[in-house]
């Protein structure tokens, strides 16, 4: 029988598997650099998008802070502008207060009846005067809380002034009323008669 050296050949077939799997290796190798390349190339592309974006809303941002800003400053301004307005109406609304005042205690006093001082404080109003009796005291109390413009009256002081006792009025008193705050509609309806 004939004998056959396959060693050349298995050594060949060796060196071709051995050139097939560097080539292998290789074209991996090659396969894994562009895949690493390709994805950081997509992930620098998506970074500088997202930071395009994130430029964009800081743009829209900063605009809307400047929008609130300026709405904040106009809030402030029409804040203002209400309180002089109402500062405007409460002065219209009490600029003919004392005539009502006057115009209200001339009606309500009643005959023997004679105020001597009338004097002011913020919503309270002293009334000092003579009279001819206590019953007319009561019934000026009377016509004071019955009005529509004073609260509750608190008499503090009725007494009989010794040096006029022979007088048409020989009783001096003191009243403390308070008036009500007229409303906004409440002016406008006294305004209106």
């Amino acid at each position: 029988m004939a004998r056959i050296n396959l060693l050349p050949w298995r050594e060949e077939q060796r060196r071709q598997k051995q050139r097939q799997s560097l080539m292998i290796l290789g074209a991996s190798a090659l396969t894994a650099v562009v895949a690493v390349a390709a994805l950081n190339s997509f992930a620098n592309n998506q970074i500088e998008s997202q930071q395009g974006r994130n430029q964009y809303l800081r743009t829209q941002i900063s605009g809307l802070d400047d929008q609130i800003a300026e709405i904040e400053e106009l809030e402030s301004t029409r804040d203002r502008l209400l309180n002089r307005k109402q500062v405007i109406e409460d002065l219209q609304v009490q600029r003919s207060q004392a005539v009502k005042v006057l115009d209200e205690l001339v009606r309500m006093t009643p005959v023997g009846v004679t105020l001597t001082s009338i004097k002011q404080e913020t919503s309270l109003v002293t009334l000092s005067g003579t009279t001819q009796s206590n019953a007319r005291v009561s019934a000026y109390l009377k016509n004071l809380e019955d009005s529509g413009l004073f609260g509750e009256p608190d008499l503090q002081i009725i007494q009989a002034d010794q040096t006029r006792a022979l007088a048409i009025e020989p009783y001096d008193f003191t009243v403390a009323v308070s008036f009500k705050q007229p409303t906004h509609e409440g002016a406008e309806e006294f305004d209106a008669e």
